[in-house]
C-alpha cells in the first residue's frame, strides 16, 4: 500500500516504463509504502520453480519472497543506484525529504535473490544489478534507516 497521495505516469528512467510519483511532499523517514494483505511468502526453490512469475517477485526476508502477478501500483516502483526510497523488510521509507513530483525508486539489490543478476541494467551507471546476501541487504538497510530515524544533531 502507498500511503502519501502519488500517481503512476512515465518514469523518468530510459527503458523503466511507468513509474510512481509523490502528488505530496514527504519528510525523510516516512513511510511511503508499507506491506498489504501478503497471503503467501514462497522459499527460493519455490520461486525458481515458477519461472514464469519470477519477474514479479520481490524478497522480503532471509529466502522469502512474495509474489504479485496482479501487478499492484507498488510494481511500479523502479530501481536505482541512488533510489529516493530505502527498501527495509517489505516497507520503503523516504531516504531524504522529498518534494511532490518526485519518483519512488528502491535499490532492487535488496529484493532479489542473492547474486541473481537482473534482466537489466542499471540505466544511469550501466552497471549489472546483482542480489544482495540476506545479511548485507539487511545490515545495510538496518544502519540506513537508523540513520534516518534518530539523524545525528
Amino acid at each position: 500500500m502507498i500511503l502519501p497521495r502519488y500517481r503512476i505516469a512515465a518514469s523518468a528512467i530510459p527503458g523503466a516504463g511507468m513509474g510512481v510519483w509523490l502528488d505530496e511532499p514527504a519528510r525523510a523517514g516516512r513511510v511511503l509504502i508499507a506491506p498489504d494483505a501478503i497471503q503467501q511468502t514462497y522459499d527460493l526453490q519455490e520461486l525458481l520453480a515458477q519461472p514464469a512469475l519470477f519477474h514479479a517477485s520481490a524478497r522480503w526476508f532471509e529466502d522469502r519472497y512474495t509474489l504479485s502477478p496482479d501487478w499492484p501500483d507498488e510494481c511500479y516502483v523502479n530501481h536505482s543506484f541512488e533510489p529516493t526510497g530505502l527498501w527495509h523488510l517489505g516497507f520503503v521509507f523516504a531516504r531524504r525529504d522529498l518534494p511532490a513530483g518526485t519518483e519512488i525508486t528502491v535499490d532492487y539489490r535488496h529484493l532479489l535473490p542473492p547474486g541473481h543478476r537482473e534482466d537489466f541494467i542499471d540505466a544511469a551507471t550501466g552497471e549489472t544489478i546483482i542480489g544482495f546476501g540476506w545479511a548485507e541487504s539487511l545490515a545495510a538497510s538496518v544502519a540506513e534507516l537508523h540513520g534516518l530515524l534518530h539523524p545525528a544533531r
